[in-house]
């Protein structure tokens, strides 16, 4: 037994899910609105019921893959988007898949997982981009739970992590964030190195 993936199972068959606000977010939704290459490979980890996802594959994008560990998350997603390509569906560890990709969203993955990971999913994803690749979301830039999901962060530990990896185009308090978040959440924008 995978005790994250039944960790992450019991919380959506709970409801347990306090993190999703239901809807794209807004920071992301203005990121995608400026998005002309429908073309580009896509990446969504820890993806959740995956608003995002929706969103993008009804703006005419195809090549998205959403990827969480829990199968629950998966099969909410597949039964509000029947049409979405089955093989671009993955229910796997993130730090097991082996692909490249144009384009990252982070959206409440992060902070999912244990602080002792961070250093690993930098790597990784650095790994998973092309090299002109960008990693893009957002990231909860207060303490927030040191026990458990979700985990916070701050600015300056950001930068100090990802700057090893990627150049740091943006990364900022974002301005439309949904109120219960708004002045708590950095959007940022980094292309590989």
């Amino acid at each position: 037994m995978n005790p994250e993936k039944e960790y992450w199972n019991q919380r959506y068959e709970q409801g347990e899910t306090g993190w999703d606000i239901g809807y794209v977010s807004f920071p992301l939704k203005a990121y995608f609105d400026q998005l002309c290459k429908q073309e580009l490979k896509i990446l969504i980890p820890g993806s959740g019921n995956s608003y995002e996802a929706e969103y993008l594959f009804n703006k005419g994008f195809q090549n998205i893959y959403v990827l969480d560990i829990s199968k629950n998350a998966l099969e909410n997603f597949k039964s509000r988007v029947p049409d979405f390509p089955a093989e671009q569906i993955l229910h796997m560890d993130f730090f097991d898949l082996e692909d490249t990709f144009d384009l990252i969203i982070e959206q409440t993955f992060f902070c999912a997982l244990h602080p002792s990971k961070r250093n690993q999913y930098v790597a990784k994803m650095q790994n998973l981009l092309n090299p002109d690749g960008t990693l893009v979301g957002l990231l909860f830039n207060i303490p927030l739970f040191e026990d458990h999901p979700p985990f916070g962060g701050s600015e300056k530990e950001y930068r100090e992590l990802f700057s090893n990896y990627f150049k740091i185009d943006k990364m900022e308090t974002a301005y439309n964030s949904i109120p219960e978040r708004k002045g708590n959440e950095l959007f940022f924008k980094l292309k590989n190195l």
